[in-house]
């Protein structure tokens, strides 16, 4: 299990002062939050940390950048991001507490606020981890997209930097802006087949040239083509693309020109992972991996229940006897 370094002796620290402090009679919501700093910045979001007054807790604050904040697309996805992590309620998916309206009518909602390090961060350091705690990581992810396809919800934006390991031996998986949902009726929104341009737009614009590789890196072909039945499966493709890269140390597709890069997602075959990598590649996580990678949906593992089997196989015991 991977291990980091505590939060600060006093950060959370609960005291009698705090948990026994009365109310206010009167409860005013636009005094209950006081605002300490901003955590991080997205494309069209804004992630703030504040302390809630009422419950004496710092907890996380997202809300739309000013120049999106009256964007009526941009508002229904901060709410539907609000409401599938809410109900997604899973060890492997961040809590959220609050959906509202500041005093100014605009969409915010509120969720833990989670420390650790992300698994870009992680992999920097690959010398420093050995297999099996860093499958680890992919499996609890594995767990976490199980859940929320057998709950009719596809996270479509896996990538290491939305993969969180804590100091408490917690596994995250954040971000869930980019969710897809049915309809009872099994239709879905038009506007979900803009994601690629959603993405890149935003990175280019935002983030930089390097983001908007990463990004495309860990997508399926179906996304590039913005296939209007995209589906689980999308999921299984960029979990693959993860797994990839932490048995070789390098994504399965990489480039300096973004066209180059969307190119070999949706028309070239990457190397076997046992033939670039520099540390013992077991054969079950490679064919596990390649079959992820598959072009076609159907010739990938047929849910995320069987990306886990193959995960759970003995093949440690390869590493053993090499």
């Amino acid at each position: 299990m991977l291990k980091f370094q505590q939060p600060p002796k006093d950060y959370g620290q609960v005291y009698l002062e705090d948990t026994d402090q009365a109310l206010p009679e009167k409860l005013n919501q636009n005094t209950r939050y006081m605002f300490l700093s901003t955590i991080a910045k997205g494309g069209k979001s804004l992630i703030k940390s504040c302390k809630d007054m009422h419950l004496n807790r710092v907890v996380a604050y997202k809300t739309l950048r000013s120049e999106f904040i009256d964007d009526e697309i941009e508002n229904t996805r901060l709410l539907r991001e609000a409401r599938v992590s809410a109900m997604l309620q899973h060890p492997n998916t961040v809590p959220v507490y609050e959906v509202g309206r500041d005093n100014q009518g605009h969409y915010y909602f509120t969720m833990k606020l989670v420390h650790g390090y992300t698994l870009r961060e992680i992999m920097d350091y690959r010398e420093r981890y050995d297999l099996i705690q860093l499958i680890e990581v992919i499996e609890q992810i594995a767990h976490a997209l199980a859940y929320a396809h057998a709950h009719g919800v596809a996270h479509r934006d896996i990538k290491p930097e939305n993969i969180l390991a804590g100091p408490y031996g917690e596994v995250l998986l954040l971000d869930w802006g980019l969710a897809k949902v049915w309809r009872k009726d099994g239709t879905a929104l038009d506007e979900d087949t803009g994601e690629v341009s959603h993405v890149v737009d935003s990175d280019k614009t935002i983030t930089g040239h390097g983001k908007l590789q990463g990004t495309l890196c860990y997508m399926s072909p179906e996304q590039i083509r913005r296939d209007p039945d995209i589906s689980y499966s999308t999921d299984i493709y960029s979990l693959g693309s993860v797994l990839y890269e932490l048995l070789t140390g390098v994504p399965p597709f990489d480039s300096d020109k973004t066209y180059e890069i969307l190119d070999m997602v949706e028309n070239k075959q990457p190397a076997k992972p046992s033939e670039i990598s520099k540390y013992p590649v077991p054969k079950i996580l490679e064919r596990l991996c390649l079959q992820c990678l598959n072009k076609d949906p159907a010739n990938r593992p047929a849910t995320m229940n069987d990306v886990l089997q193959a995960l759970q196989q003995n093949w440690a015991a390869e590493l053993v006897r090499a």
